[in-house]
């Protein structure tokens, strides 16, 4: 007896007997549908259920002489179910089966990708919290600019991420329809009320109007929002990779007892799945194009879309289910060096605090022009060799006669740029988990902003 299915795990979604399991699924509701409406007695479904058997390489075998996979899975059935048999598909077309099951099949793969999105956003919380006032230098065109924190940029991702959750679930909203409309839509042989039953029974919506397929768009938009998430994805990687760079190595890929990072180099520590992040990413883009094309068909409908489908849908969906699993571990176990960022933000000698330099003479009372020139002259002075930016200004006559030397000073802590945090994070998490946030930084005994931490901090799996 075949059982009502129950959803496997990604890999499972896409292989062949189980998307059998869902056409014969289809095929009995629609039975079932038959027998409201009088088409077939009473209990022809059951009977169908009862005595159905899918044997894959069955339908593979008949597949060779027919050329159609609909009709040499049908005659499969003609083996075990009997005389019921005649009960079934009628009225209805190929796509009626194929495009209603391949929604299931898309919703219960973006079902687990929910999942293991919800799943990274919990990792990038905690640890957006840890690390709320972890200061290092912000870039700008790969150059120093001003001061931020890690968290901050965790929290990016964070917020980020959340926008793509929303997505995927108005894109499963828009996926999750099917159609029992016939060979060209109009329900010429079957009434809508057959759609609505079987659609009502497989967890779908009935799509509105349909030709012989449900529409590409719909696809094309659920493989667009799979290659958004991937883009972010690799945006995460690609930062981490640069993060990991010798001569930066503010974070970096944990590197577990015996992993080997060169086969020539003993010393090599590689971001690898940051890597192998970023080069998934590219697949789950290019499909997306491809769905994109699969929205044209000739009239009606024509199958050019078909063998698209039946590879870019099934990687798309476990490449993302793979790369989600790979970054929530990346961020869960990255190794931080607190240390190495604030040796960072210190490596200019204070040029990435100019900005805050020219507005506080600004706000004393001097022209902007000469101001901008005076720090500008001092920065470049310090670029060169000539000294610190703090010790430069400090004897620069037209700065001395705005500032005193406590104002200056003032000029060059960083908590200055981190003073808003609390509200940014209020923003992104609420209020309770701002708080907490708070808190926990609130309690670590820090100098220049976390310069005690200790110079490598694994980020614990507990977090």
């Amino acid at each position: 007896m075949i059982e009502r299915y129950t959803r496997p795990q990604m890999k499972a979604i896409w292989e062949l007997k189980h998307k059998y399991e869902i056409w014969l699924e289809v095929e009995l509701q629609a039975c079932a549908a038959f027998e409201k409406a009088g088409q077939a007695p009473r209990g022809t479904a059951a009977k169908i259920r009862k005595k159905a058997r899918i044997n894959v390489e069955r339908i593979a075998e008949i597949e060779k002489v027919t050329k159609h996979d609909v009709i040499a899975f049908l005659e499969s059935l003609m083996d075990t179910v009997g005389p019921e048999h005649r009960f079934l598909h009628m009225g209805l077309t190929s796509s009626d089966i194929v495009d209603t099951s391949l929604a299931v099949q898309m919703t219960e793969a973006l079902d687990l990708i929910l999942e293991g999105l919800d799943g990274f956003l919990e990792v990038l919380k905690t640890q957006a919290m840890r690390h709320k006032m972890t200061a290092m230098v912000g870039r700008s065109h790969g150059i120093h600019g001003e001061p931020i924190s890690f968290g901050f940029k965790l929290a990016i991702w964070y917020e980020e991420c959340c926008r793509h959750r929303t997505r995927l679930q108005a894109v499963r909203q828009e996926i999750a329809v099917g159609k029992l409309s016939g060979a060209m839509g109009t329900f010429a042989h079957q009434g809508p009320e057959v759609e609505e039953f079987v659609c009502a029974q497989m967890g779908l919506r009935p799509d509105p109007v349909s030709n012989q397929v449900v529409q590409r768009d719909r696809h094309a938009s659920y493989a667009t929002a799979l290659a958004l998430l991937a883009a972010s994805i690799e945006k995460v990687a690609t930062e981490i990779r640069h993060l990991q760079r010798t001569e930066v190595l503010e974070a970096e890929e944990f590197f577990s007892q015996g992993q080997k990072g060169s086969s020539a180099m003993p010393h090599k520590r590689n971001p690898i799945i940051s890597e192998n992040l970023c080069g998934l990413a590219r697949i789950i883009r290019a499909n997306s194009l491809a769905a994109m094309e699969n929205v044209a068909l000739w009239h009606e409908r024509d199958i050019s879309h078909s063998s698209v489908e039946r590879v870019i849908i099934p990687d798309s969906t476990i490449l993302m289910d793979y790369m989600l699993s790979k970054v929530t571990d990346l961020i869960k176990d990255l190794m931080v060096y607190p240390a190495n960022m604030q040796r960072n933000l210190d490596l200019t000698g204070g040029l990435v605090y100019s900005q805050r330099l020219l507005l506080t003479l600004v706000e004393k009372g001097a022209q902007r022009k000469e101001s901008y020139e005076a720090v500008q002259r001092n920065a470049m002075a310090s670029w060169k060799g000539a000294g610190g930016l703090q010790e430069l200004v400090g004897r620069d006559p037209f700065i001395s006669q705005h500032l005193k030397k406590n104002e200056i000073a003032a000029c060059f802590n960083p908590k200055y740029y981190l003073r808003h945090l609390d509200q940014i994070y209020r923003r992104v998490f609420g209020r309770k988990a701002a708080a907490a946030a708070g808190k926990r930084t609130g309690d670590r005994k820090s100098t220049r902003l976390n310069s005690s931490h200790m110079s490598e901090s694994r980020m614990p799996s507990s977090a």
